[in-house]
């Protein structure tokens, strides 16, 4: 049975910093890319960060917004999706997923390629 939770997300104040995890079980995580992604209420869910993790390569992808400032990781022994969140705005406030997609049968980078979702875990950056 797979599984995906993240945890990690609360309150913080603009200019903070906060980790998230997403922990999985059930699937092969080493041979899974893994994503970030966020959603508010009355708008489409975006990419945050995508770990794309191939065989001989693995290469991590930004939403612009977060360039800089957001660090995708990932830890195989763990089966763990980590997503480091520094010089937090009020704008990153949203609900952020984990999702994960198969490595091969199309691109790391497109979004319907994720097929395993987390529930969830939300962050509020105050101003």
């Amino acid at each position: 049975q797979v599984q995906v939770a993240e945890s990690g997300g609360g309150l913080v104040q603009t200019g903070g910093s906060m980790r998230l995890s997403c922990t999985t079980s059930g699937f092969a995580f080493d041979d899974y890319s893994m994503g970030w992604f966020r959603q508010v209420p009355g708008k489409e869910r975006e990419k945050v960060a995508i770990l794309c993790d191939y065989d001989t390569t693995n290469f991590a992808n930004y939403a612009d917004s977060v360039k800089g400032r957001f660090t995708i990781s990932k830890d195989n022994a763990k089966n763990t999706l980590l997503l480091q969140m520094n010089s937090l705005k009020p704008e990153d406030t949203a609900m952020y997923y984990c999702a994960a997609a198969a490595q091969y049968g199309g691109s790391c980078l497109n979004p319907s390629r994720y097929n395993y979702w987390g529930q969830g875990t939300r962050v509020t950056v105050s101003s």
